[in-house]
């Protein structure tokens, strides 16, 4: 190893190191999991293709249709990328329920994993691999050897301690905790300080929301969002560092009092505004605007939990745009979690999912912001590399090679695709297009919502239109990653594509805004 720019080669032999590989493919630590990862032949030789993660659902009647539906959207999507694979491995992640032993879920799960077996057989997809891991040990289901595979399990290697570790680092690919922790960090208050937000909240929203509906003083509005957001991003980006997510997220909390949080939740419900603040996308802007879209969702308590839609919304396009496609995906699907309806969420949403390059987005936003007096469009910006799988060709006999490379197009860019556990969320995947990727995205003008605090339409909403129109006449990408929406925690409620649009009444003159009434415009 002398540069990044060369291609190191891991090769994978043995149920150990499949199974220390495991975060290393998703970039997270996966928890209550089903994991399948397609394995395409090359030579002789494994290599890594599309992974498919859900959650396990607990009422084991629902596994026959989880253990169909998840293996035929894996091999169907690899196949429509004209790789279809010649193999598979299955993980089954879960920790012990409260009395129990790790070895009885080893057992409890063996008739998901032998359905999962019998479904790929059926695809003519045969596992080489199913293992069961649970509080820091592994079994195989494939082997019945006592000696390499006993009744207690195999002990995980300590973390960073192997091969793969070594060169995961190496390469600058980062292993996140869980997704549990990942979302915690967008989840709304449940402490005692969420009352009294939600009381300021209730204050605020009742001063704000009819200037917001009175098209005389809307734009005032807006730009004293815009000023407020401004000078709390630029709070946040010279507040001192802190080591480690909680800790900066409790700080961030601290900067952030309960007013300046309640004008700024309900002043991003406006369109325009969002999207002007959804500009500061790249450089230095773009930190320290992802800490406050993220303080800004955990402020949306109590009955304003659907006014998250905005700044998950936001959070999810800064994490997209900044190269963070697991924090991106999470934070869309919880803005879609807060309000199914909230087009510009399931836009990005589907792009991310899909592969789109998020720099005709970023393009459509500098321009907008290159076109108000004074105000610098801004360079492109240089994308770091990241990770990728790839096959080894650097030894002798089989094995499943792990490489990266600088032409990498991301560790999680594959032909996979995610969701929580449940049966409704698994059943929801077909009619919502994930797995073919022709689901029908409506336009600005068929989507129901509320008043519009706008009439105009963003470019970026318009470019992303285009764009998710455009990769369903020609597909997605080879590599590109399908997940559907599945229903329940991180997960998005699938819209059915026929209902007709519902248009909730605005205030009437003389109407008092009604409590947690949201001042948005059509969503886009």
């Amino acid at each position: 190893m002398t540069n990044h720019s060369e291609t190191h080669q891991v090769t994978l032999r043995t149920p150990a190191e499949l199974a220390d590989a495991l975060p290393y493919l998703l970039g997270y630590h996966p928890e209550d999991s089903i994991v399948l990862v397609a394995l395409h032949d090359r030579d002789g030789r494994g290599r890594f293709g599309g992974r498919a993660r859900l959650g396990i659902p607990t009422n084991p009647d629902d596994w026959p249709a989880v253990a169909q539906q998840l293996t035929h959207g894996l091999v169907t999507g690899s196949e429509r990328r004209g790789a279809r694979p010649e193999s598979m491995v299955v993980y089954l992640c879960q920790e012990p329920a409260e009395g129990e032993a790790r070895h009885q879920v080893r057992e409890r799960l063996r008739p998901l994993a032998q359905l999962l077996r019998t479904e790929c057989g059926r695809l003519d997809v045969p596992v080489v691999e199913a293992l069961c891991i649970s509080d820091n040990r592994f079994w195989s289901y494939c082997c019945v050897t006592p000696e390499c595979c006993p009744d207690d399990g195999v002990p995980m290697g300590l973390p960073g301690t192997s091969v793969l570790a070594a060169a995961a680092t190496y390469a600058g690919l980062q292993v996140r905790g869980t997704l549990r922790e990942l979302r915690a960090r967008l989840q709304p208050w449940e402490t005692a300080a969420a009352l009294e937000q939600e009381r300021v909240l209730h204050t605020v929203n009742a001063r704000l929301v009819p200037r917001i509906l009175d098209d005389a003083s809307r734009a005032d509005i807006a730009e004293e969002t815009l000023r407020e957001a401004r000078r709390v991003r630029d709070r946040f980006a010279e507040a001192p560092a802190v080591s480690g997510t909680l800790l900066s997220d409790l700080r961030d909390d601290e900067l952030l009092s309960h007013d300046e949080a309640a004008a700024l939740i309900l002043g991003l419900q406006d369109r325009t505004t969002r999207d002007r603040a959804a500009e500061w996308m790249e450089g230095d802007e773009a930190a320290p605007a992802l800490r406050l879209w993220r303080a800004l969702a955990r402020r949306c308590v109590g009955s304003y939990r659907e006014h998250a839609a905005a700044p998950l919304t936001l959070a999810g396009w800064v994490a997209w745009s900044t190269g963070d496609d697991l924090e991106a995906r999470e934070a869309l699907a919880m803005a879609l979690g807060a309000d199914p309806g909230y087009l510009f969420a399931r836009l990005l949403h589907q792009a991310c999912n899909e592969g789109l390059d998020p720099e005709s987005i970023r393009r459509c936003l500098r321009a907008e912001r290159g076109g108000r007096a004074g105000v610098p469009a801004g360079p492109p910006r240089t994308m770091p590399d990241t990770g990728w799988i790839e096959d080894d060709d650097s030894e002798e006999g089989e094995g499943m090679g792990l490489g990266w490379g600088e032409d990498a197009e991301g560790l999680e860019a594959m032909d996979g695709f995610e969701g929580t556990s449940g049966i409704d969320g698994v059943q929801g995947t077909e009619s919502d297009g994930r797995f073919d990727g022709t689901e029908a995205t409506p336009s600005h003008d068929e989507v129901g919502g509320p008043p519009s605090c706008s009439t105009s339409v963003s470019g970026a909403t318009r470019a992303l239109e285009s764009a998710t129109r455009r990769r369903r006449r020609v597909g997605p990408p080879d590599g590109a990653e399908t997940r559907p929406r599945a229903r329940g925690t991180g997960g998005t409620r699938p819209q059915p594509l026929g209902k007709p649009a519902v248009r909730r009444r605005s205030p009437g003159a003389g109407e008092a805004a009604p409590r947690g009434h949201r001042a948005k415009g059509d969503d886009a």
